[in-house]
């Protein structure tokens, strides 16, 4: 039922959160077939396929604040901004609507490039890890006879790719529906620059710069559109992506460290 409800349901939603709230729904019915199984194979499998989903949606909601931030200087053509605001949370978060990520790859490729990776992942695209989370527990559930729940995960499985797929295609072939907001682009930004708290090596002519006790600081005028990602969130996601992306290179530790808890949950 977790399955069926979250996959089916999940084709009908236009709001982002909505629809990954039902894709967890879907995602817990694998988690669910791993534990009632109860098989060594399938506690590893649980495990493996638990540690996985945190990271890939983990990487989903940081990457989805990310571009609704970024979205910031720019201004909604009307149809989408009557969509906007027509919503009653319209100020929870910048981002609600599925349709407000079409064409993002246009205005931010880095943002959309990651969010797809962990979308394929959601999917169970080879080679990602979220292929090889569904494949164990798919082969842990076969083992054991579970022919029909198997199915039933398979064809779920498939299902719950078209509205991933859906995001991407509109994130990379649509054409976007924003428009830079003039008013921020020609206003300048005051910004501070704080350099490491210890003083410059003796000779160094340090210029432009305002000695403090602690530190030397540089104040500088920024425009809208030189405004990035915190060195925190890029790193943040780089490292998650990264994971998704690269975890058939160097699997064995995670493998390793599943193997182990699933024989310290087995046999206690």
């Amino acid at each position: 039922m977790s399955l069926i409800i979250g996959t089916v349901l999940g084709l009908t939603q236009s709001r982002i959160k909505k629809l990954l709230a039902y894709s967890t729904i879907s995602h817990l019915g694998f988690i669910l077939l791993a534990l009632t199984i109860n098989s060594l194979e399938s506690i590893q499998a649980f495990i493996f396929y638990l540690m996985q989903y945190s990271f890939s949606n983990l990487n989903a909601f940081i990457l989805l604040i990310a571009i609704g931030f970024s979205l910031y200087p720019y201004n909604c053509k009307d149809s989408l901004k009557q969509q906007y605001d027509n919503l009653r949370e319209k100020n929870n978060s910048p981002l609600q609507l599925i349709s407000q990520l079409k064409g993002y790859f246009y205005i931010n490729p880095i943002l959309a490039l990651s969010l797809a990776i962990t979308l394929f992942s959601f999917v169970g695209i080879p080679p990602l890890i979220g292929f090889f989370a569904k494949q164990m527990v798919l082969s842990a559930a076969l083992d054991s006879g579970y022919v029909f729940l198997t199915l039933v995960a398979i064809l779920t499985s498939v299902i719950s790719a078209v509205y991933y797929l859906s995001i991407i295609k509109q994130m990379f072939f649509d054409d976007h529906q924003y428009e830079l907001n003039q008013r921020l682009l020609s206003t300048k930004l005051k910004g501070v620059i704080v350099s490491s708290l210890h003083r410059p090596k003796r000779g160094v002519i340090v210029s432009s710069l305002h000695r403090t006790n602690k530190a030397y600081t540089n104040y500088i005028s920024l425009n809208i559109i030189n405004l990035k990602l915190s060195s925190s969130l890029s790193v943040t996601t780089s490292i998650l992506t990264l994971t998704i992306l690269l975890y058939i290179v160097v699997p064995e530790k995670l493998l390793s460290m599943t193997n182990i808890l699933a024989l310290t949950m087995f046999n206690p």
